[in-house]
């Protein structure tokens, strides 16, 4: 069997993905990904901590719900921009969402958790349940 190289022409498919992906009428078309809040969770002797960045929201328009042991946290908000002058008008609809999950350990006591919000971070505190907290060391006496 022959293996045989292959050319292609390279312009043709980014001439095409140019046509499709830019406006020429005069606008500009923008592709977003979506946001995903970066979270960092610590584990210390009597909790576990989660510290989450997301600025740009307000404390009003978050959900935190917990069903099982399935931590959501989420939050979908209407974004709309509008600019006038007495030559145009325009006006701009958006969505700004996230939406993260996370599975609880069976040491939390879900009962006592807690969640502050300042300056675009986000801390929920979960407290350990009493039997996974570190006992303290004892001697046992030979017989």
């Amino acid at each position: 069997m022959k293996l045989a190289h292959r050319t292609s022409n390279h312009w043709l498919p980014s001439l095409i993905d140019e046509m499709f992906t830019n406006d020429y009428l005069g606008g500009t078309q923008q592709t977003r990904k979506p946001f995903t809040p970066s979270v960092n969770v610590s584990e210390m002797e009597d909790q576990y901590v989660l510290k989450m960045s997301i600025p740009g929201f307000k404390k009003e328009e978050g959900f935190i719900e917990i069903d099982k042991d399935l931590l959501t946290i989420s939050s979908e908000v209407d974004a709309v921009k509008q600019e006038s002058t007495e030559q145009f008008s325009r006006k701009e609809f958006g969505k700004k969402s996230f939406r993260r999950s996370f599975h609880l350990p069976g040491t939390v006591h879900l009962e006592k958790i807690d969640a502050s919000y300042k300056n675009g971070v986000l801390g929920i505190a979960f407290p350990k349940k009493e039997e996974a907290l570190p006992q303290p060391k004892r001697m046992i006496i030979l017989k």
